[in-house]
């Protein structure tokens, strides 16, 4: 038997407060009195055979509003909002009201189901609002008839409101445990390290598969990335994976040497080929023989003696200085350079011809303002490796969320030999064993940006808006999305196309969240 406005005047009983989530906003429809949907029914009997061409209306200015960026096409508009306005009057008019609040939270999964914004869903009730008003300013102004219109209002947007995001919380909660689930079948120390390497964020995942890749392979590498982000690391990771792990690895930074030594520390050099030559030197391409040879830098290298690097991949020979004949070498070459690699070649700082060689295999290697969520991580690694270097002082134990926060709001121009040194610092000007903020302090001796106060809650914090307020549900189910997003992301790999199918999103949909989130 349907449910009567009059059942709906009472309190809920005991009983009630037992039944299911879906159910329970009924007691909103006890808002609504028999009187005001008598009030009402002039009204609605006066909308319902014109909806549909309200609808049509509506989709223009909501085509007008979000152009291009719009969820919703003219027939999906019409068919979701069209024929739920004719369902849910019908059922107002013939006195239905467990059929007409089914209908408005129909209406909400739908919307929720389709992932159209809740900025969208509420700009169309608003749209809606509008149209009655102006039916009602149709004929002579009745009070009684804007105040049942208006508590009509209230109940179908919280009807329309609380079935969309019940929706959305409850297929992210499934998902969310299902990524979990997959999450823990991998072990925790290759979710947070990799080869040496530590990070458990989507850009160094994205590295380690592409690290990985490299080692398998004989051709050469160039580790692109700014100075201090760990490219020597790199290099050795990429030697690891290879079949010659057991091989020499051999590195020469190239901006350490003045450009007339390192021809001769690459190719070696014969006794007497010059003064202070007593004895044959092998150099280092024969030093790393059946193995890599990392040279960093290498844009710090001369022109010339670029040149002969090109001849020594390609040819697999060198010549050492003082020497009449070439000699075989088998070496795999992995190079790197804080430079941007196009740049160097515009400014001379790189051979063109060499880059085309390099250019097969590159890695970019991502800065730490780019991967702040690896600072807890790579905080508390340097604390495990400070800890033994230094055995004369008491061991550091934690480090305070505060120094953390404000270690993600730093910018890191030095990356994370900046952070080795800060955290190095710590253990020097520290004296407990929990590293605090005053304690955070630079190689040139400032310090690192703290909050304005302990209490103060870091920046990208939600709990600095009551969290009982609507801005916050916002903000935790955007905290909510975003993460589901990242563990999708990492689960596939960084591939957005099986991201978008396992979250039943669109590839667009997901796009958008990723440049809404910055995780690209």
């Amino acid at each position: 038997m349907a449910t009567t406005w009059s059942s709906l005047g009472a309190k809920e009983s005991p009983e009630s407060k037992s039944s299911p989530p879906e159910r329970s906003t009924l007691g909103i429809l006890s808002f609504l009195s028999e009187q005001d949907l008598s009030d009402l029914r002039p009204l609605l009997q006066n909308v319902s055979p014109r909806i549909m061409d309200l609808v049509a209306n509506w989709y223009q200015l909501y085509k007008l509003q979000y152009h291009e960026r719009r969820s919703l096409t003219e027939a999906e508009f019409q068919q979701l909002f069209g024929i739920s306005l004719l369902k849910s009057t019908r059922s107002l008019l013939d006195d239905r009201v467990d059929d007409y609040a089914s209908e408005v939270r129909r209406l909400g999964v739908a919307l929720a189901q389709r992932e159209v914004p809740f900025e969208e869903v509420a700009l169309v009730h608003l749209y809606w609002t509008m149209g009655m008003r102006i039916f009602a300013d149709s004929g002579a102004f009745d009070p009684a008839v804007y105040r049942a219109f208006e508590k009509l209002n209230y109940v179908r947007m919280t009807l329309l409101g609380d079935a969309y995001f019940r929706y959305w919380t409850a297929e992210q909660g499934v998902r969310i445990s299902e990524v979990e689930r997959e999450a823990a079948r991998i072990p925790p120390e290759e979710r947070s390290q990799f080869r040496g390497l530590i990070g458990a964020s989507l850009p160094m995942r994205a590295l380690y598969r592409r690290i990985e890749s490299a080692g398998q392979t004989r051709g050469t590498v160039l580790i692109v990335g700014e100075s201090g982000t760990g490219k020597e690391l790199v290099a050795r990771a990429i030697h690891e994976c290879g079949a010659d792990a057991g091989a020499p690895f051999v590195a020469l930074n190239c901006a350490a040497l003045p450009t007339h030594l390192i021809e001769s520390e690459l190719f070696g050099y014969r006794r007497g080929a010059f003064s202070g030559a007593n004895t044959d030197y092998l150099g280092l391409f024969r030093a790393a023989e059946g193995g890599t040879l990392f040279l960093d830098e290498i844009t710090e290298m001369s022109a010339e003696t670029q040149s002969k690097l090109l001849r020594a991949v390609q040819e697999r020979k060198v010549r050492p200085v003082g020497a009449t004949s070439e000699l075989a070498v088998n070496v795999r070459l992995v190079a790197s350079t804080n430079r941007d690699p196009n740049a160097a070649v515009h400014s001379g700082h790189l051979r063109q011809d060499l880059y085309y060689r390099l250019q097969a295999s590159v890695l970019m290697v991502p800065a730490l303002r780019d991967r702040i969520e690896d600072i807890p991580l790579l905080a508390r690694h340097f604390i495990r490796i400070f800890n033994e270097r230094i055995p004369q002082r008491e061991p550091v134990t934690n480090i305070e969320q505060a120094a953390l926060d404000s270690m993600q709001r730093h910018q890191w121009p030095g990356n994370v030999r900046e952070l080795s040194n800060v955290i190095e610092g710590a253990f020097t000007f520290g004296n407990s064993a929990i590293i605090r903020v005053e304690d955070l302090t630079t190689l040139s001796g400032g310090t690192i940006t703290a909050p304005l106060s302990s209490d103060a809650p870091p920046a990208h914090s939600t709990h600095a808006i009551p969290p009982q307020s609507p801005i916050a549900s916002r903000a935790r189910f955007d905290e909510m999305e975003r993460e589901l997003i990242v563990r999708t992301l990492e689960k596939t790999g960084g591939n957005k196309s099986r991201a978008a199918h396992l979250l039943g999103i669109s590839r667009k949909r997901l796009y958008s969240r990723i440049e809404r989130y910055g995780l690209e």
